[in-house]
């Protein structure tokens, strides 16, 4: 009988190939995070100076095609519409995953997956017991649930961690996890007046995108203007419209045919995502986090039970929520940690994700768009993503020293040929 080959350790080495997507991709949301904070920093200045009124003007001017259903302020441009590129993002790069990467089988797929689940749970629910205790709305309860991951990358790269590959593959794969929780939940549960007219042509306009999938259709000029009309048909028929942008995301196809250098799902990301990462996500940002910081508005935070769900959601959730399922994941699956970690950098991770930006921002406006509550909630989501990268901060840092040293034996290359040494057989082909 052949030897079973033993399982790989939880956290353990990346292959090569995963690897180098993983960095691919986590490079640019690390730029575009650094982007997104300052347009974070500039929005919160700019709403809370003498030129507040300028902000709020042009956030709420308005522009478009009246006659196609398309008039709309520009915080609404940018949340519908900037906002479904990033969706288109998530949605390919959660397909390449299901398809090529770590969510491909179950035995990989279980502990992120239920680490993601209980990550999205747990906020939930002490949302919804923070709310019943103060007699608030449970209209928020799905505020905390989305890691931002370009704004927790953000912070890795300010306070200068080394944070091993697996654990930043790890983080990725719980916020495209969770973002797909999001998108299901805006879905399903932030629709109003529905126009299955409009619904159903989006619907045909998707059965057509995967026809042309299918057979192989080249060219963007098919599928920009028929990804725009979808975009706007989603909008029309009720259902937010960055639901269109996850769907063709996972649409697209992201294995490669024979002679192809990349599939249409990784051109298509790899144009993209700089744009999503560094544009997109970051205009979102400026016209969403304008809050005012005003002493009464802040304490209006820590005494209204609608915002104070959302930072204990975000901050306790969390961590409690992936640590917890984590753990008991690997428990019983028997899953063995890399000896070269701890548990309480699993701890770290799941403090880090804590950080809830522009997903939660949006789950926010649509929860609660009168301007007050909303307010409040966005300045909530702030906090609690302060200080969860904060907490993070001191959890990580406390560990850099094994970080550094696992980051160096990672990237070591003493023969220069552009592949680490921990990836060489002996043969000196790549692992």
């Amino acid at each position: 009988m052949a030897a079973v080959p033993p399982r790989a350790p939880f956290l353990g080495r990346l292959s090569w190939p995963e690897r180098q997507a993983v960095a691919r991709a986590l490079r640019t949301e690390t730029v575009g995070g650094l982007i997104l904070l300052a347009a974070a920093v500039v929005a919160l200045v700019w709403a809370n100076t003498p030129f507040a009124s300028s902000y709020t003007t042009l956030r709420d001017f308005h522009f478009g095609i009246p006659a196609l259903g398309l008039d709309l302020s520009v915080g609404h441009w940018t949340s519908d519409g900037l906002l479904s590129v990033f969706f288109l993002v998530a949605g390919i790069e959660l397909k390449r995953e299901l398809v090529v990467g770590s969510l491909r089988t179950p035995a990989t797929a279980a502990l992120p997956v239920v680490a993601a689940v209980c990550g999205m749970a747990v906020p939930a629910a002490l949302y919804a017991a923070t709310a019943a205790a103060g007699a608030g709305s449970m209209h928020g309860w799905a505020v905390p649930m989305a890691t931002d991951i370009a704004f927790a990358l953000a912070v890795l790269a300010v306070i200068s961690t080394h944070l091993p590959t697996a654990l930043r593959a790890f983080l990725l794969t719980l916020a495209v996890v969770d973002d797909l929780g999001a998108i299901l939940i805006i879905a399903v549960f932030f629709t109003s007046g529905l126009n299955y007219w409009a619904l159903a042509a989006a619907f045909a306009g998707l059965i057509v995108f995967y026809l042309l999938q299918r057979l192989r259709v080249r060219g963007w000029w098919w599928y920009l203007p028929l990804g725009v009309v979808i975009w706007a048909l989603m909008y029309n028929g009720g259902v937010h419209a960055t639901v269109a942008g996850v769907a063709m995301g996972l649409i697209l196809r992201t294995t490669r045919d024979e002679g192809e250098q990349r599939s249409p799902g990784e051109r298509t990301g790899h144009l993209l995502h700089p744009l999503s990462a560094g544009i997109c996500v970051p205009l979102f940002a400026l016209f969403a986090a304008g809050v005012s910081v005003s002493g009464d508005a802040l304490g209006k935070v820590f005494t209204t039970s609608e915002p104070l769900g959302v930072i204990v959601g975000l901050v306790a959730g969390k961590i409690l929520g992936i640590f917890a399922g984590t753990y008991l994941a690997a428990r019983f699956t028997r899953a063995q940690l890399n000896a070269d970690l701890a548990w309480a950098d699993v701890f770290g991770l799941a403090t880090l994700a804590g950080i809830g930006f522009t997903v939660a921002l949006l789950i926010g406006e649509l929860a609660f768009p009168n301007a007050a509550v909303g307010e409040h909630v966005k300045a909530a989501v702030l906090i609690a993503s302060l200080t969860a990268a904060l907490l993070a901060t001191v959890f990580l840092r406390r560990r850099n020293t094994v970080y550094r040293r696992l980051y160096e034996e990672e990237n070591l290359d003493q023969d220069a040929d552009g592949i680490p040494d921990i990836y060489q057989r002996a043969d000196g082909s790549s692992a």
